[in-house]
Parts: structure tokens; sequence; C-alpha cells
């Protein structure tokens, strides 16, 4: 069954709905190339983890939505290319028509497919792959099963991170995890949930991240001066949590 595909505008923001009260995406009208909400700043927050200057130069964002991290990445990291996987051919139409998706071939490879099923059968690697689909009920179906993050595991190279959505999933928050954190070996980790209730988790199989949240503040302090995004209260957040002991991330 199809569902409407909304439009909606307040305070200077043009939001994206799928016939619901959910948000499926967000654009400042007046500065369309920063990230509007919460949880899409801290996707990014993989830009800490590996060295900048090669990382990441191959892209998967599963689910487009109002194009925000692909507009992100486009505008802020020039060497990388973008594969996006849309279920919905008329999200894709949203995105050009109210949300300023750049139509550049060279750079941005947009598919019409499943993203689970896209995971299954491709054979390229990804240095970052971002999974951020859901349906008209803020549901994320087969993007959130075991065999799905085993085959985003299988996709990444040995620099790859993956970052997850998990918003939606308010009661299987942690059932979610497990699947990530089984498909990884245990390399997972959960960042506590921003304001919104979104919760962002995180999974690598190669090399080892090991980082001094100080090293991570200078790191973030440095992206916010070259792009605008302030990931400084994600670290905060981060070293309230615990999650770090002895001051250190370890993924």
């Amino acid at each position: 069954m199809s569902f409407p595909i909304d439009i909606s505008e307040e305070a200077g923001v043009r939001y994206l709905h799928f016939g619901s009260r959910w948000i499926q995406g967000a654009m400042r009208i007046a500065r369309p190339w920063n990230l509007e909400l919460d949880y899409t700043k801290e996707m990014m927050a993989p830009l800490l983890l590996r060295d900048e200057r090669r990382f990441p130069r191959k892209v998967l964002l599963i689910g487009l939505g109002a194009a925000s991290l692909t507009k992100f990445i486009y505008r802020n990291l020039p060497l990388a290319h973008l594969t996006i996987v849309e279920i919905e051919p008329r999200v894709a139409i949203a995105a050009k028509q109210y949300f300023k998706l750049p139509e550049d071939d060279k750079r941005i490879h947009l598919v019409i497919a499943d993203g689970a099923q896209y995971m299954l059968g491709t054979e390229k690697k990804f240095d970052l792959i971002l999974v951020d689909g859901f349906n008209e009920r803020a549901r994320p179906g087969e993007l959130n099963t075991l065999p799905f993050y085993q085959a985003c595991r299988t996709r990444l190279t040995e620099q790859g991170i993956m970052a997850v959505n998990l918003i939606g999933l308010t009661r299987g928050v942690q059932d979610s995890f497990i699947h990530i954190a089984t498909a990884f070996d245990k390399r997972a980790l959960m960042f506590p949930s921003c304001d919104s209730g979104n919760v962002i988790a995180f999974a690598t199989a190669g090399e080892t991240i090991e980082i001094a949240l100080d090293d991570l503040r200078e790191r973030a302090t440095d992206l916010k001066e070259k792009t605008g995004l302030n990931l400084l209260p994600t670290i905060t957040r981060l070293e309230q949590s615990a999650t770090c002991p002895g001051g250190k991330l370890v993924l």
C-alpha cells in the first residue's frame, strides 16, 4: 500500500513526512547543506574515528530521506563518492524538488532498490555505511536483521565503519543492538540517546579504533572549524555515560 509523502514548513525548517507525525528528514531552508536534526549529526561521528585524510572515500547510504547526510558529505568531503539506496522513487523525487539533492553523476549514484536486498547482492566495498531507512510507521523492517548486518560487515573495507539510526525501536533498541553486536563480534557501540530519542549505533570489523576522549575533542574542534558540525556535546555525553572506561573509546 502506497503512503503519502508530505512536505511541511515551520520556523524556517522544511520537513519530510510519510503521511504520519514521524519526521523523516529536515532542512533549514537558509542553510540547506547543514545537518538540522541531532541524530544526523551524530551519524557523522565516524569522521572522528579514522584518519581524516583518507576516510571516507566510498560511502553507502541506505535510506535517502531529505538527503541531509548526502548533502553534508557531498559538500564537506569532496573526495567521497556516494551510493544511495532508496526503496521509494517518490522520496528521491521529493529530495530533488524540495531538499536540494545534488545531481552529480560523477559522485552520486542513486539506486532505487530495497536496501536489504541491495546489501545481500552487491560486491562493492565501502568505507562508511550509513543505515537510516524506515517506513511510514518508522519501522526499519528487513534493515534490522542479523543477515542484513552480517552483509554490511562483509561490505566494509579494513577502515570501514557502519552507523545505524535506531529510532522507532524504543522498546527493542537493545534487541536490535544485539543483532549488530553479533554480526560484528561485539565490536559495536551504542551512543547515549540524543534528545529526540534516537540511538545511534556504530560497528567495525577492521582495524582497531582506540582514541582518547581528549583526542576526540581535538578532532571534533577541528571538524567544527572546517564544516560547522559540532560533535563536542556528543563527546561530553559519551564521557558522562561511562561508555568509554579509562577515558578512551575502543571499538
